[in-house]
């Protein structure tokens, strides 16, 4: 009976779509207050509806209920209550459930704290809302039910992909699907704005919180989709260019152009076609990577689907969105006039820099992704496309937009000082190039992009703390007076500051995580020792244990460093009794400096085990740098300027002096 309420409240959430998809859209083309009323209320309905058909599916799978298809195929009785409840969106038909409700819920939100936008242009982005949420409730109730039954019912499920039952794997899928399907909201402000021909500072300012979040959702996503891949696969790496990987990052790289460009938009009132093409790009690269996921063309431990019938419903949906708003942009968006004057150097210059180099970024992954896709839909020989390619092309574009970076927020509005910005800056580059040869020192022998990594982690952790401390008066006045000024920053300055210091301290571990690692891959009976990177590692045992729906083999290694006990790993392989299928538990010690990781392998012919072990400096910067920029996205989306957004329709709010938020210049 759950699971039929729960299909019924998906068929009526599709109804509610289509009404507000339609009757605001026809209000705002005749001005009529009553009918661009309705869109509120419809998105509110919609939400309400569409969570009560997740919390039926939960629900079904707390309980366990084999009757149901989805749960049988995804989920056992013997299964952690976290896992059971991770289940959910743990398969195709669950996690586009999951995908429907985030729509929803960005739906009703805009529709709760919009009461600042004008009445058109609110009713026309709930109703483009509406239009995806209704395409995407089609393709579930059509090719992917979650709610379908299955009679005579079996004794026990089939479990859930044993790489999936894990923290990481249970928070990862929400988190980038917050950021996937956030950037639907852009995409709704900008296709609405194209309907009106109208883009100004106050759509700007309102577009920006709502790219923040999606942003925020999916640097968390991306980060704790890496530290997965990190300690649980087992190979001492965080990315591997995985297409599915790919289809993360792309969006992530579009939106923190858009933000940037929003600023422009709302600062310069120029780059208004621009940032209306980001806006439609970030979300169609969210598509992308939905259809790159559950249409079948590729296959990876992040896939859910590979039933043809779906892609193609997949990719109609693509061709309509995607198409739809191009056709719609090429239409309006010469319309529009550019505003503002600026020089080249100034501040307007940097942040376009920035965007041309995040966005031919986002093109080479792109075309790095889908050619060989491409290379097999045309029968001819197999190509893939790895990490070579995208280290020679994607690497080159970093270095120009690190070191813009460090200058652009030191430039003027309409025209810089580039020779004042360079002189502020003399003391960063004095401590980028001792911080640069202190690695050189410590690291000596390794790659000289390893260097230039650490070279511009510096160059950017040092110049985003030298136009803090200019913007507190550090240095020019009493102490005491630069924290006063401090305190009363905007917090979108403080969040910008946060950020980029975040990313500069991920660049340096990412380039310690993979320029700077110690690997010893070996057969070790118990007893044998292997020294890796000063570390003399002991193997001692391997026992045998048991989970709640697993075996275990735990092997012990003793680690000893100068002749002392340093630390004892203890890594497993497991073993699932249902699926009968191994995963991989690495032992890791962290410090701030390095991991030691450990991974028990294979047993071997002659009794001995295979073992991996990894010395890896830098590792814990990239988690620290990523929960930085984190936190500075979340400091400057509470900031208040970007909470009210829009000037009131009452009474214009005041004409304050923007502040950028975390991830600008």
């Amino acid at each position: 009976m759950i699971a039929e309420l729960g299909h019924f409240a998906l068929v009526l959430a599709l109804m509610v779509a289509l009404v507000q998809s339609i009757v605001p859209m026809v209000g705002a083309a005749r001005n009529d207050v009553r009918l661009m009323e309705m869109a509120s209320p419809a998105a509110t309905v919609q939400l309400l509806l569409v969570a009560a058909a997740f919390g039926a599916l939960t629900y079904s799978y707390v309980i366990s209920d084999f009757s149901v298809l989805n749960v049988v195929q995804n989920s056992h009785s013997l299964k952690p209550m976290l896992y059971k409840i991770s289940g959910v969106w743990g398969n195709h038909e669950g996690s586009l459930l999951l995908w429907v409700l985030i729509l929803a819920l960005y739906g009703g939100l805009v529709a709760l704290f919009g009461g600042n936008l004008p009445p058109t242009l609110k009713a026309r982005v709930l109703a483009v809302q509406a239009i995806v949420a209704g395409g995407f409730l089609a393709f579930m109730l059509l090719t992917s039910n979650p709610f379908a039954r299955v009679f005579p019912p079996p004794m026990d499920g089939n479990d859930l992909n044993p790489l999936l039952q894990d923290p990481g794997l249970a928070f990862h899928p929400p988190m980038l699907y917050a950021g996937y399907v956030g950037l639907s909201t852009a995409f709704s402000f900008a296709v609405a704005a194209l309907i009106e021909g109208k883009v100004d500072a106050a759509w700007a300012r309102w577009v920006r919180p709502w790219t923040l979040a999606a942003w925020i959702f999916l640097t968390a996503g991306i980060a704790l989709g890496s530290w997965w891949a990190y300690y649980e696969l087992g190979w001492g790496g965080f990315w591997f260019w995985d297409p599915v990987e790919n289809a993360s990052f792309m969006p992530w790289l579009v939106a923190t152009a858009l933000l940037h460009s929003a600023i422009v938009v709302e600062k310069r009132d120029t780059l208004k076609s621009w940032t209306i093409l980001l806006a439609i790009v970030g979300f169609s690269l969210s598509l992308i990577g939905t259809f790159l996921v559950r249409s079948g063309v590729l296959t990876s431990v992040h896939a859910f689907a590979s039933d043809p019938e779906r892609g193609m419903f997949i990719l109609l949906l693509l061709v309509i969105a995607i198409g739809g708003s191009l056709l719609l942009f090429a239409w309006r968006a010469p319309a529009m006039q550019a505003g503002g004057l600026f020089q080249p150097v100034s501040r307007e210059g940097g942040l376009i820099l920035n965007n041309l180099l995040m966005s031919v970024a986002a093109a080479v992954v792109l075309i790095g992704t889908l050619f060989p896709l491409m290379v097999d839909a045309f029968d001819l020989p197999k190509i893939s496309v790895g990490a070579p390619y995208f280290n020679i092309v994607f690497v080159p574009l970093m270095v120009p937009l690190i070191i813009v970076a460090g200058i652009g927020p030191l430039l003027a509005w309409k025209r810089g000082d580039l020779k004042g910005a360079l002189a502020r800056l003399k003391y960063a580059a004095l401590a980028t190039v001792i911080l640069t040869a202190a690695a050189l020192w410590l690291a000596w022998g390794y790659s000289i992009g390893s260097f230039l990594g650490i070279a511009l982690a510096a160059w950017l952790g040092t110049a985003t703390l030298t136009e803090f401390f200019g913007r507190i008066g550090l240095g020019r006045m009493p102490p005491g007076n630069s924290l006063r000024r401090a305190a009363r920053l905007p917090r979108a300055a403080w969040g910008m500051t946060v950020t980029h210091i975040g990313l500069a301290v991920t660049i340096a571990g990412i380039t310690g995580a993979s320029l700077w690692r110690t690997e010893a891959i070996q057969v070790m009976r118990p007893g044998e020792t292997v020294e890796v990177a000063g570390y003399e590692f002991e193997f001692a045992t391997v026992e045998n244990l048991r989970g709640p729906n697993y075996f275990i083999e735990r092997g012990t290694y003793i680690v000893r460093h100068d002749g002392e006990l340093y630390t004892i790993l203890a890594p497993e392989k497991r073993r699932y009794m249902v699926q009968q299928r191994e995963t991989t538990e690495a032992a890791i010690f962290t410090t701030p400096m390095k991991d030691l990781y450990a991974v028990l392998g294979d047993k071997a012919a002659d009794g001995g085990w295979v073992t991996r072990i990894y010395h890896s400096p830098l590792v814990p910067w990239m988690w620290i740098g990523s929960l930085l920029m984190i936190v500075g996205g979340t400091l400057s989306l509470s900031d208040r300027r970007l909470r009210v957004g829009a000037p009131s329709r009452r009474r214009a709010a005041p004409a304050a002096a923007a502040t950028e938020p975390a991830g600008a210049e």
